[in-house]
């Protein structure tokens, strides 16, 4: 476990620019999903560069303006400790049935339109983005990110896509996503999907994982061990991710915040340790 950086914010004058896109139509999700666009300082709005930034994509962009992250992104740039990305938040529809694992629905039908969401992200945001803005198509570059349900969402598609992602970032990851209730049957070890899925999985050099969680994420302790299942799912999570050959301390960071609930505040508080850790010089 590690110590969050400070979230320092200044309120300086804005040094992004930021875009609203309403352009991109999804067929796989029968949709208009509208991105939130935040270019870096010196970047304009209108016109592609020369340059091609790294990106990150965000799910749940709809929570920016609670996350504070142009407030964020102003003042890092300031501080020049991150060099300069592309964040593409994309706006969610129906979260409850488009995050979730490609591979399964969880045991209550949720997530049933998972595998249309990671066909969207792939064959079609992808090259939209790479086509109307200054963004690297190098996996090296492309870093996915999300909070609870979206955070599940980021993992499953940067773990299951090496060769177009190289980092996932999750905040307070739904990772109890199971294919059983929790009835006499029930297994950690065999019913919590995205665990399975790891385990099933491959390693992929070069991939890379950012965890955080707060011990007031919720209340609840299934195996009455006097951690909360949402620290128990991540740190599980995590110990999969080592049997498969991931190393703790070069491929993984967890940060575990003291007090830290299920919210965009805490998220917020956070967010420069995240992308200190993305897009650090």
């Amino acid at each position: 476990m590690t110590e969050p950086l400070p979230a320092s914010v200044a309120a300086d004058s804005v040094a992004v620019t930021v875009r609203h896109d309403d352009s991109l139509v999804s067929v796989p999700l029968n949709r208009t999903v509208r991105l939130d666009v935040i270019l870096p300082p010196g970047q304009q709005a209108g016109g592609l560069s020369a340059a091609r930034w790294p990106v990150l994509f965000l799910n749940d962009g709809q929570d920016l303006p609670q996350l504070n992250m142009q407030a964020i992104l102003d003042s890092l740039y300031k501080q020049q400790t991150i060099r300069p990305f592309v964040l593409v938040a994309i706006h969610a529809g129906d979260r409850i049935q488009e995050y979730g694992t490609a591979a399964q629905a969880d045991y209550m039908k949720r997530g049933s339109k998972a595998a249309m969401y990671t066909d969207f992200v792939l064959t079609e945001l992808l090259p939209y983005v790479r086509k109307h803005y200054p963004v690297s198509a190098d996996p090296a570059d492309n870093v996915f990110a999300g909070f609870s349900l979206g955070g599940l969402s980021a993992f499953d598609i940067v773990f299951h896509h090496p060769d177009r992602f190289s980092k996932a970032g999750v905040f307070s990851g739904s990772f109890w996503w199971r294919s059983r209730a929790f009835d006499g049957r029930y297994s950690d070890d065999t019913d919590r999907i995205m665990h399975a899925l790891v385990r099933s999985g491959s390693y992929a050099k070069g991939l890379t994982f950012w965890f955080e969680t707060g011990t007031d994420d919720e209340t609840s302790d299934r195996n009455n061990n006097g951690i909360i299942d949402s620290i128990d799912d991540t740190t599980d999570l995590i110990d999969e991710l080592v049997r498969k050959g991931y190393d703790r301390n070069r491929d993984i960071r967890y940060v575990e915040i003291q007090g830290g609930q299920h919210n965009q505040v805490t998220w917020s508080r956070i967010m420069p340790d995240f992308l200190t850790w993305a897009f650090g010089r």
